[in-house]
């Protein structure tokens, strides 16, 4: 299977061309922390990967797309173009979530304790979902506070993600805790469990954890642009 794969929920703006049915996969990605202007950049980032891929539009088999927790802007960006790409070519897009890309290449899948991954929220809140050490999800991600998982976090947790550090500190874990301090997924993560994705149960719809901050404008603040 052959996959295009783009992730713009976070900071990152990053595309990758995974092929696994050769004997060694191939993989070709472009990717950039960038914080903004995700639009500027994705569709060039596209060009580049299939062009070095060697891949037309007509081969992929699918898209897969980061779906949240990110910032509103960057996933409607990603969304969009990925949608685009599955009503054009008639292929399947499916939706893979920031948290569970972090625990692709966080969790070890040993006999360790859970691992939290979590990202930097607003204040003192994470967006956050907890693993077992195997790998597979262990509830449904969400927004917590530090409060909240200090008191219903496991002795022997451990932590992936932008927001670890912050967790640890205020947990008084020690850094061996700490498997990662990723501020985004990796974008072959994303690729591989867009290929392993069921279509019918990963749809590419975004995973707004908390409603957005913007405040809509009156109709008198029209009137006086």
């Amino acid at each position: 299977m052959r996959v295009l794969a783009i992730d713009t929920a976070l900071a990152n703006c990053a595309a990758a061309v995974l092929d696994d049915g050769v004997e060694t996969a191939c993989f070709e990605a472009c990717g950039e922390e960038i914080g903004r202007g995700h639009a500027e950049k994705l569709m060039d980032m596209i060009g580049e990967v299939m062009a070095e891929s060697s891949t037309t539009f007509s081969e992929l088999d699918r898209v897969a797309v980061t779906i949240g927790p990110g910032s509103f802007t960057g996933l409607r960006v990603g969304l969009a173009v990925a949608r685009g790409f599955g009503l054009v070519l008639g292929k399947p897009v499916v939706g893979v979530t920031t948290l569970a890309a972090i625990a692709r290449s966080a969790v070890p899948g040993d006999d360790g304790g859970p691992v939290l991954v979590a990202l930097t929220g607003k204040a003192d809140e994470v967006y956050c979902q907890l693993y077992h050490a195997s790998g597979t999800a262990a509830d449904e991600a969400g927004v917590r506070t530090i409060a909240d998982l200090a008191a219903n976090l496991p002795k022997d947790i451990r932590l992936a993600g932008s927001a670890s550090e912050k967790i640890a500190r205020e947990l008084g874990l020690p850094e061996s805790a700490i498997l990662s301090r990723s501020t985004f997924p990796g974008i072959r993560d994303v690729a591989e469990l867009g290929i392993s994705a069921d279509p019918s149960r990963s749809s590419p719809s975004p995973l707004y954890l908390r409603p957005p901050d913007a405040t809509p404008q009156t109709k008198g603040r029209i009137e006086r642009q």
